[in-house]
C-alpha cells in the first residue's frame, strides 16, 4: 500500500472511525482502524461488533493495500498533526509509514484477514432528514434517555413511522421528549417507506449510535443523513461515513397514554428567566429528588418558584408572567425540569399542568404568533409529597 492524501481528509476520517472502535481486549483486532486502499479511495473502517464505521476519502494511490492500524496511537498521530502538509503513507513490515511535513513515523499494525466484515445495506434508503434538523431532535431526545440498563428498552430512542408523520421519544420513566416531524415528499422513499411501515412501525435505536451519528453531524457542514432499516439493523449515510448499528431487540413502552392531550392551566414564561429561577431553586433543594415548589397564582398573574432544606435554608423567586386556567401547585425535581427547559429552542417556553399528581409538559412558542407548538414535548412527573 502506497498512497497520499490531504490532511484534512485523513484527521476527519480518523474523528468519523477512530470512537467506534472497542475498548475491550478480547479481541485485538477491534482497537484498531481497518485502511484500505483500491482504486483511488482510501476506506476506513472501525468496528465493536454493535456498530461499525466506514470513511471513504478521495486519495492518490500508487499501490493498493490494506492492514489495521491502533486506532488510539494513529488518532494521536494525527491529532498532533499541524494544518497543511499532505499525509504519505506506505506500509512496511507488519505496519506503515506515515509522513506530514516534518512529522514521520513507523506504526506497528496488524493483518487485515481477521477483521471483522462490517455488514452493507442491501435495499435503499427510508428516510432523508437534514442534518441540522436530525441534530436539533437528537439533542432534545438524549436527555431522557435512561441510563440504567436494567430496562435495555429504555437505553435507547423510539422511532415510530407512520403515513404522516415520524416520532422520535426518549424516557427513564422519570420523565418523556418526544419529537415530531412531518412527512413530505423530501424526506421519505414513499415506495420503501411504505412497504417497511407495513410490516414493522417501530424501533429503538441505541443511544450510543445516536450519540456517533450527533457527533458527526455536528463536525460536518449541513447535509442530508439518508437511514436504511432492515432487519435487526440501522444504516446511516452522512456523506461520505457510513454507520451501521445493531437494534435494541424488545417492545417499546406504550407512552402516548400518559401524554395529556389538554391542559387546565397554561403559563408562558421568559425561557431565561425560568431557567435562572430554576437554577436558583436548585441550590436550596434537599436531598437526592432535588424537590422544588411551583406555586401559579392566577389570580394575580404569577409564578413562585421555590425550594428550602435544614442544611441550606430556603429560597423563593416570584415572576410575573401571562397565566390562564386555575391557580396549580405542583413538587417537581429540579433536574428534571431544568434539562427541559434546556431543552426548548424558543426564546418562550409553555409551562402546562393539570394537578399536583399528573405529568406536566414544556412546549416552544411560535415567536410570532405566540401559539403553542406541537413539535417537541417534554414531560416530567411530579414527586408526590
Amino acid at each position: 500500500m502506497k498512497l497520499i492524501c490531504t490532511q484534512d481528509n485523513f484527521k476527519k476520517a480518523i474523528y468519523n472511525t477512530e470512537r467506534i472502535v472497542s475498548k475491550q481486549n478480547t479481541l485485538p483486532i477491534l482497537n484498531n482502524i481497518l485502511f484500505e486502499a483500491k482504486k483511488g479511495f482510501l476506506v476506513f473502517s472501525a468496528t465493536n461488533l454493535e456498530m461499525g464505521a466506514q470513511v471513504k476519502v478521495g486519495v492518490k494511490v500508487e499501490k493498493e493495500g490494506k492492514i489495521t492500524i491502533p486506532a488510539k496511537i494513529i488518532s494521536s498521530f494525527s491529532n498532533n498533526l499541524p494544518q497543511g502538509d499532505n499525509v504519505l503513507i506506505e506500509s512496511v513490515e507488519q505496519g506503515i509509514k506515515i509522513k506530514s511535513g516534518s512529522f514521520k513515523a513507523i506504526i506497528k499494525g496488524v493483518s487485515a484477514d481477521d477483521f471483522p466484515l462490517i455488514p452493507k445495506k442491501s435495499s435503499e434508503y427510508l428516510l432523508n432528514i437534514n442534518s441540522i434538523d436530525l441534530k436539533n431532535i437528537l439533542s432534545k431526545e438524549m436527555v431522557s434517555v435512561a441510563q440504567n440498563e436494567a430496562r435495555q428498552e429504555l437505553t435507547g430512542i423510539n422511532l415510530i413511522l407512520s403515513q404522516k408523520e415520524i416520532f422520535f421519544a426518549s424516557t427513564d420513566s422519570f420523565r418523556l421528549s418526544e419529537s415530531r416531524i412531518s412527512i413530505n415528499k423530501e424526506n421519505i422513499n414513499k415506495e420503501v417507506f411504505e412497504a417497511y411501515i407495513n410490516k414493522k412501525d417501530s424501533i429503538i435505536i441505541p443511544f450510543g449510535t445516536l450519540n456517533e451519528v450527533m457527533r458527526i453531524i455536528s463536525n460536518n457542514e449541513e447535509c442530508d443523513v439518508k437511514i436504511t432499516i432492515e432487519s435487526g439493523q440501522i444504516f446511516f449515510e452522512i456523506e461520505e461515513t457510513k454507520i451501521v448499528s445493531r437494534l435494541i431487540n424488545g417492545k417499546y413502552p406504550e407512552y402516548k397514554h400518559i401524554m395529556p392531550k389538554d391542559y387546565k392551566t397554561r403559563v408562558v414564561l421568559e425561557k431565561s428567566v425560568f431557567q435562572n429561577a430554576v437554577k436558583m431553586a436548585n441550590i436550596f433543594a434537599s436531598g437526592k429528588s432535588g424537590e422544588i415548589s411551583i406555586k401559579i397564582d392566577s389570580g394575580v398573574k404569577k409564578i413562585f418558584i421555590g425550594a428550602s432544606s435544614a442544611e441550606t435554608g430556603e429560597n423563593s423567586t416570584e415572576l410575573k408572567f401571562d397565566v390562564s386556567g386555575p391557580s396549580q401547585e405542583v413538587i417537581l425535581n429540579s433536574k428534571y425540569l431544568l434539562d427541559g427547559i434546556n431543552s426548548i429552542s424558543t426564546s418562550k417556553v409553555a409551562f402546562l399542568m393539570n394537578s399536583e399528581s399528573t405529568p406536566i409538559a414544556l412546549k416552544e412558542i411560535n415567536e410570532q404568533t405566540g401559539e403553542v407548538l406541537h413539535d417537541f414535548t417534554y414531560i416530567v412527573m411530579p414527586i408526590k409529597n
